[in-house]
């Protein structure tokens, strides 16, 4: 069983910066592809960006270029540094294992707002 715990939302400003971490529990953090998602009020789950387990990464169009996400093996933690950040950004933001179709985790979620 793997356990992901989110930390780092709360409000900012437009234009403003937060950086979400998400520690995993276990010992298949660095096997595994990670993922943020976000799901604004009202909306569905989106992805945001992936981190393959190589280091490849995939963002979202409409995070490009603003969001940053990476990973550090050593301490089983994925990030998602967000710059820029505008009101649609709003959201809660879960953090996502994956190791196959069968052994996948997700977090509780942690809410990004952004606000003036």
């Amino acid at each position: 069983q793997v356990q992901l715990v989110e930390s780092g939302g709360g409000l900012a400003q437009p234009g403003g910066s937060l950086r979400l971490s998400c520690a995993a529990s276990g010992n298949i953090f660095r096997f595994s592809t990670m993922g943020w998602y976000r799901q604004a009020p009202g909306k569905q789950r989106e992805l945001a960006a992936t981190i393959t387990s190589g280091g490849s990464t995939n963002y979202a169009d409409s995070v490009k270029g603003r969001f940053t996400i990476s990973r550090d093996n050593a301490k089983n933690t994925v990030y998602l540094q967000m710059n820029s950040l505008k009101p649609e950004d709003t959201a809660v933001y879960y953090c996502n294992l994956h190791f196959t179709d069968r052994v996948d985790y997700w977090g509780e979620g942690t809410l990004v707002t952004v606000s003036s």
